[in-house]
This record gives structure tokens, sequence and C-alpha cells, in this order.
């Protein structure tokens, strides 16, 4: 009998709202906005497959960008990798396109993937079912469905995402959002709900004035409701704004109900709705209108508005809608819950009741006491309030039994503060707000509240200091808001401070933000200070999570993973993750995706400034700095190892206090380089910036030569230099030669990368005046002469080149390192085909390539074949070498080398040229064109056009092969004098070589 199979948690996706996706319970990252939309733009299809071209023009319109296609791969991959394990049994590649495979069966044969759902299915399935119940004569019951189907949605339909597709689409669905409200507003005056959708019609005839339905609707609820002249009234200003507007009367539905209410038609008038359950209402039962007044500056936020409002306006439910809107401190939460609990007054009109329960203090309102406020405000006297949270819990449910009240809970500390304060039946709502998600409340609906976006924190700023004054300094008044890290609070601040100051400029507000040492100290006006906001959250915190929220504040990178946190806060990883995952519900950390976290920008200062304070001596500092660097050097040598089995650079690097992740092949090693790409780089900038020990400096410039990858794939160039430059700085400040001289190394490799070729020279000669002063100089002899060779052959001086490599090939070798040798000799052997000597070089190639397999092989073994591609081509074997670079770009797309894939595309055209295959060699010089577009390897891409120019004009594509002329000159012209140096392929009509690297 076979293994019975696991159960797989179903996929679910969302687009009534925000597009999001879920494994079970577990959210999922669907990346950025782009990428977001792509999802969207699949699960629409029903599981059709979407060619590539309408995915192109769906995302991008008519001017889609030189990278599309490789942007669609790579957000498809990325997806992919999102979902899991079954991610690519859900997102297929098919007839040239993609699609996603939705169902209850999930993809694939029977029970093996697993079920997919989505949300517009769920409201789709619920609105059929509500006319299927309508038709067969049960109102009540069709109108249940109808609102559940609307309750699905969680805002604006596809919120956020750009491009046509997604706006077509948002268009549409929105449609049918509204003609739902429409027919569930008929079933409401089917049920005789007259009076209770009076309130919601009203809004909405008002914000879709030329809707005549929504008007007819209204007449009728009004006319119903006993206010004839009420819904006469509604006719006349009807009448009058298509007259206005359009030009038109009313349509004659419209013009024959005006007729039928203005005679009193019996045939009108409907049995009243379902009597309200009669309740014992203290004498003297008042109506409450407790909320606070709305914020003058209300800006944004839509979405979020628009998801609130529809959960509380959704009607009476079997229990209270219970939103719980979460988010840091300063975000906001307070002020859009007062704003969206205004814009439903109407629809509790029985009252509002507010209270805040002073969840950040040092002491939360309690709910008995509450419970007094609430009771007294409804007309309970004094002597009838009970004592006990209990007795009082249950006389406010009996009190609001059968009445529509709204209950505001500001501040809440946790959810069983909140439990006592909840109305026992669906026609009351609380809404609520904390710094905790209220994960254990049950029946609430979690509203995450993030920071606000780049355009509405500058509208915000905008609404406070006065449009003509931002106008004036937009770009200046962008940089107070990201400096003001878009939380809305800090904003406000920032902007009342320079309003109140007319001597100021925007520009001086930005340049005081500019200091990260001074910016929490800047935002601070009048009793309003960011500072003190963060200080409620720290302060509510137990010592364990106080001391994480300070360490990881000492990390500067843009987030931490799970594992470099254990390592910071020299824990396991579960006692981690448990202090994390309690941040994250307190609000002062946010998990970004599984296994990761980050902090806001505000909150990192003010979490680093925290340990500053706190972290005494400084030495437990540099401990925690130290144990970080620590982890992501062991983690990057093996990752180093995995790519280049063989290579002894590892061996040189100084042993490290803390073990690194146990990668298990090249393809993890990969992801997680590219993954912590940004940390690594922070990291190295801190440690040579912070003033620490020589041991941190030292191992600052190890991590940059075991992350040098990142260059060579095509990430993170500049950042790589800055970096490398920083540690290149403090090393001659503390006269660590060593350092120094691998930081120059460091540097040389980058500028290469770059074409910055005389920049990558002058760092590699300089490393090698450093050789005296180094203890075990070994390291730098061998890579400096590989580099310069390299160099050389990019300036076509290929005796200089081949001397270098001689001398870098006998380093390898006196170090042991095999997989240097095979990087030297495949280097020589580009630097014979320079020489004219193709048979030498298909010797040394081939030598290379019999090195890298005998080291068991890696994504390096690429490069052998690459130069073997290259030196037989040279050797008049075009064939042969073409099947040797499309070998070696199997290996580099298999790895990723996004770099190499380009270059090796660049230089199978040229080799099609030799071969006289000029419409064969198109292709692959317009997809090595967008991969060096996309990464900006700009002093490569005149090489490829002057390929394609001359590919297209065989063809007798003139006009296109004289634009990729012209761009080609462009660059050149560009880079300057140095461009001239620079192997690339002469703008002539002569036969291509292919003698560079």
């Amino acid at each position: 009998m076979e293994g019975t199979r696991t159960p797989q948690e179903p996929l679910r996706f969302a687009v009534l709202g925000p597009v999001l996706a879920w494994r079970g319970r577990e959210a999922l990252d669907t990346g950025s906005p782009q990428q977001r939309a792509l999802l969207a733009a699949l699960l629409l299809r029903g599981g059709h497959t979407a060619t590539v071209g309408e995915l192109v023009d769906g995302l991008w319109g008519s001017a889609p960008p030189a990278t599309a296609l490789n942007a669609l791969r790579t957000y498809a991959f990325r997806l992919r990798r999102s979902f899991g394990a079954e991610g690519a049994g859900v997102l297929v590649s098919d007839s040239g396109g993609y699609a996603i495979r939705t169902g209850p069966a999930g993809p694939g044969p029977a029970g093996s993937g697993p079920a997919v759902e989505l949300d517009l299915d769920r409201a789709r399935a619920l609105a059929e079912e509500g006319q299927r119940a309508r038709r067969s004569g049960n109102p009540a019951r069709a109108r249940e469905l109808v609102a559940e189907a609307l309750a699905v949605w969680r805002g604006e339909t596809l919120a956020g995402l750009p491009g046509p597709y997604a706006e077509t689409q948002r268009t549409r669905l929105e449609e049918w959002r509204l003609s739902l409200t429409e027919t569930r507003l008929e079933l409401d005056l089917e049920v005789g709900s007259h009076a209770e959708a009076v309130s919601e019609l009203t809004a909405l005839t008002a914000a879709h004035p030329l809707r005549e339905r929504l008007r007819e609707l209204l007449m009728l609820a009004l006319y119903r409701s006993g206010r004839q002249a009420e819904a006469l009234a509604v006719y006349a200003d009807t009448r009058r704004l298509l007259a206005d507007e359009l030009g038109v009367g009313p349509r004659p539905e419209l013009s024959e109900l005006h007729h039928r209410i203005l005679n009193s038609d019996p045939a009108l008038t409907a049995a009243a709705g379902p009597a309200r359950k009669a309740t014992a209402f203290p004498e003297g039962f008042i109506r409450p209108a407790q909320l606070p007044a709305d914020t003058a500056h209300f800006t944004g936020r839509t979405a979020h508005v628009t998801e609130i409002r529809d959960l509380l306006a959704a009607g009476p439910g079997s229990s209270p809608a219970v939103p719980a809107v979460t988010g840091t401190g300063g975000v906001g939460k307070t002020t859009l819950a007062v704003h969206a609990a205004h814009s439903v007054r109407h629809h509790f009109p029985d009252g509002q009741l507010y209270a805040d329960l002073q969840g950040t203090g040092p002491e939360p309102a309690e709910p008995e006491t509450v419970l007094g406020w609430f009771l007294r405000a409804l007309g309970v006297s004094g002597a009838a309030v009970p004592e006990g949270v209990d007795e009082r819990s249950a006389l406010f449910r009996s009190t609001l039994d059968g009445r529509r009240v709204l209950v505001l809970l500001d501040n809440a500390r946790d959810a069983a503060q909140v439990r006592p304060l909840l109305p026992g039946t669906g026609g009351c709502a609380v809404l609520v707000t904390s710094r905790h998600r209220m994960t254990g409340l049950a029946g609430a609906r979690i509203v995450d509240l993030d920071v606000m976006g780049p355009g509405e924190g500058l509208a915000l700023f905008t609404r406070i200091v006065g449009a003509e004054r931002v106008e004036a300094e937009r770009d200046a008044a962008m940089d107070v808001v990201e400096a003001c890290g878009f939380l809305p609070l800090a904003i406000r601040i920032a902007a009342s401070r320079l309003a109140a100051r007319r001597t100021w400029t925007v520009p001086l507000l930005a340049r005081k933000l500019r200091d990260e040492r001074r910016r929490l100290d800047e935002l601070r006006t009048g009793d309003l200070a960011v500072t003190a906001t963060f200080e409620l959250g720290y302060g509510q915190l137990e010592p364990g999570q106080a001391r994480a929220f300070r360490l990881l504040g000492l990390a500067d990178g843009p987030d931490i993973s799970l594992a470099a946190a254990a390592a910071v806060l020299d824990l396991g990883p579960d006692a981690t993750e448990e202090l994390l995952e309690s941040l994250v519900d307190t609000s002062l950390l946010e998990s970004a995706a599984p296994g990761r976290y980050r902090y806001h920008d505000l909150v990192r200062l003010y979490a680093r400034a925290c340990a500053e304070r706190d972290e005494q001596p400084p030495a437990g500092r540099e401990a925690v700095l130290s144990r970080l660097l620590d982890f992501h050097l062991a983690t990057a040598a093996r990752a180093y190892a995995l790519a280049r089995p063989g290579d002894r650079l590892v061996a040189h690097l100084a042993p490290t206090a803390v073990p690194g992740l146990a990668l298990k092949d090249g393809g993890e090693a990969v992801d997680w380089l590219t993954t912590e790409a940004a940390c690594i780089l922070s990291c190295v900038r801190l440690q040579a910036t912070g003033g620490g020990s020589p041991a941190s400096l030292a191992g600052a410039a190890d991590l940059l030569l075991v992350a040098k990858d990142l260059v060579e794939a095509g990430i993170s160039g500049s950042a790589y230099v800055h970096a490398a430059e920083a540690v290149l700085a403090a090393a001659r400040a503390a006269g660590d030669a060593q350092a120094e001289g691998r930081a120059c190394i460091a540097l040389a490799h980058a500028h290469r990368f770059t074409g910055q070729l005389e920049e990558a020279d002058e760092y590699a000669h300089r490393s090698l005046l450093l050789v005296d002063a180094i203890d075990n100089p070994m390291l730098i002899r061998c890579y400096a002469a590989n580099q310069l060779g390299i160099i050389a052959i990019h300036q076509r001086r290929y005796r200089d080149a081949e001397a270098h490599l001689r001398r870098a090939l006998d380093h390898f070798r006196a170090d042991g390192n095999r997989v240097g040798e095979a990087s030297a000799l495949s280097n020589l052997s580009r630097a014979h085909v320079g020489l004219d000597d193709a048979a030498r070089a298909v010797e040394l190639a081939e030598e290379a390539l019999a090195v890298y397999r005998s080291v068991g092989g890696s994504w390096r073994l690429a490069n052998a074949l690459y130069s073997l591609g290259l030196a037989l081509a040279e050797d008049g074997r075009a064939d042969e070498g073409l099947d040797r670079l499309t070998e070696a770009l199997g290996i580099f797309r298999e790895s990723r080398q996004r770099w190499w894939e380009g270059i090796t595309l660049y230089r199978t055209a040229e080799v099609h040229l030799i071969a006289g295959r000029a419409e064969e060699a198109v292709q692959p010089a317009e997809l090595a064109l967008s991969i060096l577009r996309g990464l900006r390897s700009w002093w490569q891409l005149a090489g490829v056009l002057t390929v394609l120019a001359r590919a297209l004009d065989l063809i007798g594509q003139a006009e296109r092969a004289r634009a990729c002329r012209q761009e080609a000159r462009a660059l050149r012209d560009r880079r300057g004098p140095a461009a001239e140096r620079l192997r690339t392929a002469p703008d002539s009509d002569g036969p291509p070589g292919v003698r560079s690297a």
C-alpha cells in the first residue's frame, strides 16, 4: 500500500483589494507593484494562457522598456519561488506565455497539487447563488448572499497596481461591485429595510450623481419611509442635474416612479421591514456622538478607508464587524480610524461611542472603567451601573441589543482589553486601533497600516505647508518626506515646523533632516515628537524584547534574516524567532517576508540610539557587530567555495567565531548572496566607518573578496564600490597594509566589470606595491596579476596581458589554487586570440576546461567553455565555437549569471557574423542588448550595438542599423577618450573579430 500523501495547504489569492497571496494562513511575498500586476493579469484570465506580448502590453502599455521581457521572466520566477515547492505547477509556462491554473483540484494530475483559490471566484459564486435565491422567491437569503459577496472586497480592486490592463480590470470589477451594491439595496427594499437603506443610498448618489438606478432606489426608500416630499425633491434634483450635465431628461423608469410617488400609488407601499426586537431601553436613552473631530489635513489612505468603511457598513450580521487597524507608532492609526468612522456614522443612527484605551501608557484603561463610561453615555444612571466587569459587559450588550451603534476603541493594548467591550449582536460595529496585532480577538479583521506612499506623503506635506511653497521647491520637499520615512506623524511635525517658520526654506529643512544623528531631534514641535511615540512602545517591552530591539538596531542593513539576527543576539534560531515575532506583534518591527525582518527608518534610528544609551560599555556593541560580520563572512565564504570548488581564496581568510549558514549547493549559494547583497555591503561599510577593531577591518576586507560575485552577476556594482572605498580609506588610516591591499583587489575587480579600466589598472598595481608589508602576500600576487592580465586584454595590450597572466598562472600553481590556475589559463587563451595564435588559444582553453572538470566543475566551467568558443571561432571553426558558446550560455543562465549571459550572447552574435549568418546574429545581439541595458553595463553596449548594426545592414534593415550605430557613437562619446582603448568591435564594415573577453 502506498504511503498517504500529506495534504498540501491551499494557495489563496486576492484581487478584490490589494493583490495578496497566502499558503494556508501564511502570507506570501508578492513582490513589487509590477510583479503583483503580472500576478493579477494571470489570475484574472481564469486559467487561460496570456502571451508574452499581451502581458507586456498590459503591464507597460505601448512604450515598454527594453528590459520588459527579462522583467517578466524575473517576476514569474520570483512568484513561483514565493509559492513554494508547488510553484512550478501553479504558474506555468505554456505556448510562449504564462498561466495560473486555479480551481479546487489544484494543478496537474488529480491530487498532485494544492487547491488554488481566488477571492473573485468566491464573490462570483456567492452572487450567482444570491440570484438563484432571488429567483426562487427568497429575497432575505438572496440579500445575505449578495452582502457576503460584497464583503469579499477589502478595498479598491487591484489597489496600487500600475499598467493599462490593471486599470481596465479595475474599472470593470469596480463597476460590477457597484452593480452588486445596487442589487443588495434592491433586496433591502424587498425585505422592508427602507429606513436603513436611505443613508447608504444618499451617500452613493452623492458619489455617483449620474447613476439613475441609485436615485430610483433612493426615491423609493424615502417614499416607503414616509418621506414623500424628500423623494420628490430627489427627482427634481436629478432632472436638473441631467439637463445641466448631459442635456437630457430622466429615463422613463425614473419619470414613471416620480409620477407614481406624486400620486401616492398604493402599489408602491411595501410591508414594513422586520420589526426591531423590543428592548427595555433605560429611561432617558440617549444617542451618544463621541467621535473626535475629523483631521483637517487628512490625506490619502483611500484603499484603507474603503476597506474599513465596507466592513463597518456591510449591514447587520450575526456578530458585530470588528476591523482592527494595526501599525507602528506615528503611522496614523487613530487619524485613519476617526476619519473612516465619520464616513460611516450615518449607518449608525443610534450613536457612536469612543474611548482611548491608553494601551501604550503605563496604566492602560481597565475594561470595567470603560464600560462604566459607555453605559452612562447611553443613558444608564450611575446607580444602575453594576460593579464588576462581567456584569457591566452583560448590561452593555443588553443595552445595545437591537440598536445600530458604532464603537471606536482607540489605542488598545491587547485583545484581552477589548473583549469585554464588544457588543453581542450584529447591529453594532467596533473599530479598534492598536500597535499589537489583534490575532487573538475572535472575528477581528486585521487592517495593516504601513507608512504612506511617496505621493501620499508629499500630498500631506503640501496640504500643511501650502502648494505654492512646495511647488517652488518640489525636489527638496520630497527629500523631507523621504527623510521622514513617509511616516505621517513625522511628516506632520516637519511640515508644521516649516509652516510656522516663514523664514525657513524647504531645502533648509531637508538639510536639517539629512543628518541621521540629529534627525529624531529635529522631528519635534510643541508637544509632538516622533521619539516620544516610539518610547511608549519601547517602554512596554520585556527585558529580552528590549535587548533584541536595541541590538538589531545596530545592524545597518535594509532588513535582516532570521539567521543573521540569531548571530546578532547570540541566540538559537527558535528563541530568536520568538523574540522577533513578539516585536512584530508590537509593530516595532516589521516582517517583510517569511524569515526576514526590518525596522522603519526612524524606528531603526531610535533603536540605535537606545543601544548607544543602554548597551554599555561600547565593547558590548562592538561584539554584536563582530558576530554579524562573522556570520556574513562565514556564509559568504561557504557560498564562494560552492561556486568555485578548488579555489584557495577562502584558505587565506581569517577564521570566524560565528558559524555561517550550511548552504547545500551552488544554486542556494547564489540565492543567498543575491538576497543578502544589500545587507552584506551595509555590514562592510559599518565595519569600515565604525572605528572597530583591526580584526573587524580585516574581516570587512575579506568579506568584500568572497562577495565579489555580486559585481560579476550584475548586482549592486556601485554599492560594492562604495563599500570597498570605505574599507580602503579605513585601512589606510589604520596602517593596515593587508586590508588595504585586499580592498584594492576588490576595487580593481569592480571597476573592471563596470568598464573603468584605468581605475581598475591603478588599483591592481597599487595592491602589488603593498606586498612587501604583508605577512601573507600570495593572495594579492595571484589576483592582482590575473586582474592586470584581463584589463590588458580589454585594452588590446595582448603582450602585456600574456606576461601578467603567465605570472598569475605561476602564482596560482605555487599556491595550489587549481581554480585560479584554470582562470589564468582561460584568460591566457583570450590573450592568444588577440595575438592571432588561435591554435594555442584553443589548447589553453581546453587545458582550463580540463582543470575545471577535475575539481568538480561549477558555473566557472562556463568561463572556459566561453574562452574555447572564442578560440575555435578565431581558428575558423565557427560551428564548433558556437556549440561551446551555447553550452556556456546554458550554464550561465542556470547559474543566474546575468552579466556573463549577456556577454556570451554578444559573442554568439559575433560568431554568427563570422560564419556569414547575419540573420541568426540578430536575436542573440538583441537579447544581449536587453540584458546589458538592464544591468547598466554601458561600456559593453557600444560593441553589442555595432554587431547588431552590421547584422541588420546585411539583412536589409538599414534604418535600424543606422540607429544602432548612432547610439554606439553616443555611448563612446559619453565615455570619452578611455572608450577608444576598450576592445569593442570597430565601427566599420569589415568582418568582426572575437578577441576580447
